[in-house]
């Protein structure tokens, strides 16, 4: 592809100053954000975000949520707008560019049209959802989730966290919540650029991810019930302890998920044991099962093998063993159109790049069931995330917006002929609101 074709880039130094200006709304001490959904410090970036959005000559509505649009017009007001965006919300101890970078990249990509004097065909728009998180509210990602019909929006608006605060009541306290109708906001494609969140670029030495699908997720609750007797009196043949059956039950999903190696993976995330006391056997405990792989096929047969070895963990041990699917996900492919508009951005700007698959669950993936998606992933550094040592690089943050920027354009000014295939790039010099594209 002629490289000339992709001359137009983002202001790499304005973005950097963005995402550290917002990190000042719920700073902490150890330099990472703590921005929970909904909290004054949400209100105020929100407040922030709207303002810079207002400023770039962008329409912000919000809607019942508290999801903003940021709306720039096109030459073809029809056409549904192609969207980018992610969150601003963070984790109780989160970094800096979770979710940020994403929602800032399609500011700067917006600001950097507006720069160029470049007027696209169908209109462009950044959002910034509600509750990715999920830190404060259940479930994580629910304003997309609800925008792609899986909630209605009186559900999540009646959700509470832990303070016994619903979801309205929160955006009644912040001013947002809007008069949009949630999922009556035309999208026609939507591009989220997030950091990877794992090992896998930082380690290979990639600067693009692109990402062509998302795991799949069960979630499970289970316990382990034995029998609680005397630490010091029971003789190990006749005890029936609840904790070396977790243990069993724990090594047992790590075993699955090794066997099926490299894409599944397991966590039992939380383990509690009922009245627990230094001399007792343990009689119960509960926990969670988390199990992820971007096949169901693959899931499906995680789910059958665990199951039969916890149904023999139970008959040797004596114990009574639940497990119960509480909640599921099945696997996500984006569009084929959507990401190789992505692929053809990255080979047009001469970023290396591999395809990737997605481990965590993003507002993309949601909004995969319902509108043309596809992500595109930045290195952080050593994989790590939702910690206040998240770091990503200005150069790798420059670099994912600027292939967010050729992306968005170049699905902005493909025909409409209802494919989102795209394979060119943009021209700043001939694509320009002086000069209209045929």
């Amino acid at each position: 592809m002629d490289g000339t074709r992709h001359n137009l880039r983002v202001d790499g130094p304005r973005l950097w100053a963005t995402i550290q200006e917002t990190a000042a709304f719920g700073a902490t001490p150890e330099g990472g954000v703590g921005r929970l959904t909904l909290s004054a410090e949400d209100g105020t970036v929100r407040d922030w975000f709207r303002d810079a959005c207002e400023a770039a000559g962008l329409e912000v509505g919000v809607d019942e949520l508290g999801t903003q649009f940021a709306l720039r017009r096109g030459r073809d007001m029809s056409r549904p707008p192609i969207a980018c965006g992610s969150h601003l919300d963070t984790q109780p101890t989160g970094g800096r560019f979770d979710g940020v970078l994403g929602t800032l990249a399609g500011l700067e990509a917006m600001r950097t049209l507006n720069d160029a004097g470049i007027e696209t065909d169908a209109p462009v728009m950044v959002v910034n959802w509600t509750n990715e998180e999920g830190s404060r509210f259940a479930p994580a990602t629910m304003a997309s989730a609800a925008h792609a019909g899986l909630f209605t929006a009186d559900d999540i608006l009646s959700r509470r966290d832990a303070a016994g605060i619903s979801v309205g009541e929160a955006l009644d306290a912040i001013g947002y919540r809007g008069p949009e109708t949630v999922g009556t906001r035309a999208i026609g494609a939507f591009v989220e650029l997030h950091i990877e969140q794992g090992p896998i670029l930082d380690a290979e030495g990639e600067t693009i991810g692109v990402v062509d699908r998302c795991q799949g997720v069960a979630w499970y609750d289970g316990t382990v019930t034995g029998f609680e007797s005397h630490a010091g009196t029971t003789p190990m043949p006749r005890r029936r302890d609840a904790q070396c059956g977790l243990a069993e039950v724990a090594l047992a999903a790590e075993a699955i998920a090794l066997a099926h190696a490299p894409t599944a993976v397991a966590t039992m995330g939380e383990a509690v044991i009922a009245a627990p006391s230094r001399n007792v056997v343990p009689g119960r405990i509960a926990f969670t099962l988390d199990l992820r792989d971007p096949d169901q096929g693959t899931l499906d047969a995680m789910d059958a093998a665990l199951r039969e070895r916890i149904a023999e963990i139970a008959a040797r041990r004596n114990l009574a063993i639940t497990l119960d699917k509480i909640w599921s996900r099945a696997p996500v492919v984006f569009d084929a159109g959507v990401v190789a508009a992505v692929e053809a951005s990255t080979r047009g700007l001469s970023l290396s790049h591999r395809r990737m698959v997605s481990g965590a669950q993003h507002d993309a993936c949601n909004l995969a069931d319902r509108v043309p998606t596809a992500m595109i992933f930045v290195p952080c550094r050593d994989g790590i995330s939702h910690n206040p040592a998240e770091s990503a690089t200005q150069a790798d943050c420059t670099a994912g917006a600027d292939v967010l920027l050729q992306t968005l354009v170049a699905l902005a000014n493909a025909p409409q002929s209802g494919s989102t295939s795209v394979t060119g790039g943009i021209d700043a010099n001939t694509q320009s609101s002086a000069e209209p594209s045929s």
